[in-house]
């Protein structure tokens, strides 16, 4: 997982509410269980004007010019601005794979549902909890003005606004721990990896039948 310190990133706004795990990767793209490769298929449904399924090639498929994502202003957003109960429904964990195989780094919103904010801590995804008339106030920002950047400062746990205000945020300090480290589960254990090797080494002499 790569670590998060500081991002100055363009934010993009996905001015919906109830934001289900179907619609940011719908279940046909479920058979892989890789990690990587989900992007092309993030918001399927809403991005492209025909099905998708896994394995097609997405560059050919005719997108819909409305959705916010397809817009030319938002190309290579790292932030996504979000409204209440953002990754609600089925508990997958390919929805934060494949905002992350995007390019999506932070997600602010008023509220997310809990497996799915879990989720995104565990694969290098900060989410952000604002008040609402924070997050109102970004969404009239971003749409207002083209270009539109934060910086999201984890250390300081702080979201600087393009205008000089700087706006904090709560984060549990074990998570931003994480995050800082760029430590996953997988990461976390292998911390331990010498005590782990020296208790397997004493098991495996001190009960080496259970080996043979």
């Amino acid at each position: 997982m790569k670590p998060f310190t500081v991002l100055d990133g363009l934010a993009a706004p996905l001015d919906r509410a109830n934001v289900d795990t179907d619609a940011i990767i719908p279940k046909q793209f479920l058979k892989s269980i890789k990690r990587s490769g989900f992007g092309p298929n993030l918001f399927d449904e809403w991005r492209y004007l025909d099905r998708g399924e896994p394995g097609q090639d997405c560059s050919s498929r005719p997108r819909n010019p409305d959705f916010v994502l397809n817009q030319p202003r938002y190309q290579g957003a790292q932030i996504l601005l979000t409204r209440d109960n953002f990754g609600c429904g089925s508990s997958r964990e390919h929805a934060p794979w494949a905002l992350e195989d995007y390019g999506f780094r932070v997600l602010i919103g008023p509220s997310f549902a809990d497996i799915f904010f879990n989720n995104c801590f565990k694969n290098g995804l900060l989410p952000i909890v604002l008040p609402a008339a924070e997050v109102d106030e970004l969404f009239r920002q971003c749409e207002a003005n083209e270009g539109y950047r934060l910086t999201v400062d984890l250390p300081a746990q702080t979201i600087g606004r393009p205008d000089g205000v700087k706006i904090p945020f709560d984060v549990d300090q074990f998570r931003k721990e994480c995050l800082l480290n760029g430590w996953d589960d997988i990461g976390l254990t292998l911390r331990h990896a010498d005590r782990i090797r020296a208790f397997e080494a004493q098991r495996r002499a001190e009960h080496p039948y259970y080996f043979a």
